[in-house]
C-alpha cells in the first residue's frame, strides 16, 4: 500500500512511502534537508514500521519539538495503522 503524509512542524512537506505487512520501503521525503533524509530513507528501507519507530520516535531537530525523522516515525505507525484497518 501507498502512503502520503503531511508533516507538522518540518521543512519537509511530506513524506511518500510504501508499507506491505508493516514493512517500509521506496520512503521520500518533500522538501526537508535532502542528503540527510536521502540517508534516513536509505537505512530505513526493508524496516517494520515497528522497529523504525523505535529508533526515531521522540529525535528533535534544534529548538522544535519534532523533526523529519520524528515526523517519519508517526507517519509509518498511522500507515500500520491503516493497512491494519484495510486488511481487516
Amino acid at each position: 500500500m501507498h502512503y502520503r503524509y503531511q508533516t507538522q512542524g518540518t521543512c519537509s512537506r511530506f513524506i511518500d512511502f510504501d508499507i506491505n505487512d508493516g514493512i517500509v520501503t521506496n520512503t521520500v521525503f518533500e522538501g526537508g534537508c535532502n542528503g540527510n533524509l536521502k540517508a534516513i530513507s536509505k537505512l530505513t528501507n526493508g524496516m517494520s514500521a515497528d522497529e523504525i519507530n523505535k529508533v526515531l520516535l521522540g529525535n528533535l531537530c534544534g529548538p522544535r519539538n519534532t523533526s523529519c525523522a520524528d515526523q517519519y516515525a508517526k507517519a509509518v505507525m498511522a500507515a500500520k495503522e491503516e493497512e491494519a484497518r484495510q486488511n481487516a
